[in-house]
């Protein structure tokens, strides 16, 4: 069973489906297993978190150096900018995630309507 063995207009969705449920949901269900288990300030939690906050920060610095798509058209600087603003709104509105992903959308949309 491949992605190419069948010609039917539901195969990919399907394909992606199952294929995406296998490769994610044993770790899933693995974590929550062990997730119980594991005190909050042990070393090993401790790694994963700093990992996975690196992997957000590495998608993050990638978004923003080398866009593609429609991102890629808009100033360097903009979306520089659009992600410091973003970080001192999150900052000054005592680590509120959404504050600073609408303070940095408003300045890339406000950007991008001035060009």
């Amino acid at each position: 069973m491949s992605y190419f063995s069948n010609d039917a207009w539901w195969w990919p969705f399907f394909f992606i489906l199952i294929a995406g449920w296998l490769a994610t949901d044993a770790w899933r269900y693995l974590g929550v297993y062990l997730g119980g288990r594991i005190r909050d300030d042990s070393e090993m939690l401790v790694l994963v978190r700093a990992i996975a906050t690196a992997l957000v920060a590495a998608v993050i610095g990638n978004l923003i150096l080398f866009p593609s798509g429609e991102l890629a058209s808009t100033p360097a600087a903009l979306r520089i900018g659009a992600a410091v603003a973003g970080f001192a709104a999150y900052h000054i509105a005592r680590k509120t995630v959404i504050v600073g992903i609408i303070v940095a959308e408003a300045i890339l949309l406000a950007g991008l309507y001035a060009l």
